[in-house]
């Protein structure tokens, strides 16, 4: 904090450090400024900005339908049951369709079940904010993701691949010498029978070329 100075005296000072004299309240009296890289400065700015948009970006709702009708592969289920899992994950709400096509609308409580086991592979990070209702031949329901339970799912997670990655090294340190070197012969015998049937090709294939040639 130098105080108050005249312009020209500021801009010496700037000058003289090999910086910027940069306004950054033009509203006070007299108007304060800083002698600083203004590059830099703006490059802050910019960076401050993005991180305030990415902190104040609204969850969108997102629709995962669930086939044209009831007549939908169990594997499909299981895809669109993950991708509204990634959803919930990242921070949006989902909305599950279910259609019902001709004498389907009969069958309504197959749409009931259908919900239900939807609603028990994803109660693990996320809550129902609208229980399953019909509108028209559309049954929908709506999902919002439970930070807790989310937060709890990722250090799971965490620990279970922690855990898979240690073993995997275990299994590659445990193994016995002698089952190595066994396998590197192996793979060495069967190259060297490789490179023979390989090599005996090529003289059947020179000794033929020449016959056809004694022959003409």
């Amino acid at each position: 904090m130098i105080g108050v100075v005249d312009t020209v005296e500021a801009m010496r000072r700037a000058y003289d450090a090999g910086l910027d004299l940069v306004e950054v309240a033009s509203d006070s009296n007299p108007p304060v400024c800083r002698i600083l890289d203004y590059g830099k400065y703006k490059y802050e700015l910019a960076k401050k900005e993005k991180a305030n948009r990415a902190k104040s970006k609204t969850a969108e709702l997102k629709e995962v339908r669930m086939g044209r009708s009831m007549k939908i592969d169990p594997h499909d289920i299981q895809i669109r049951i993950s991708q509204a899992r990634k959803f919930l994950i990242d921070g949006h709400k989902v909305q599950i369709v279910q259609n019902f096509r001709g004498r389907e609308m009969i069958h309504r409580d197959r749409g009931n079940q259908r919900m239900q086991d939807i609603i028990d592979q994803l109660e693990d990070i996320a809550k129902v904010e609208t229980p399953p209702r019909m509108m028209g031949r559309r049954m929908t329901m709506i999902f919002a993701p439970d930070k807790a339970k989310i937060e709890a799912y990722k250090r799971k997670k965490a620990e279970e691949d922690g855990k898979k990655a240690e073993a995997a090294k275990g299994d590659a340190s445990d193994a016995p010498p002698a089952e190595k070197k066994s396998a590197e012969k192996k793979s060495k015998a069967k190259a060297k029978q490789a490179d023979a049937a390989s090599e005996n090709g090529s003289v059947n294939r020179s000794a033929t070329e020449a016959e056809v040639h004694a022959e003409r």
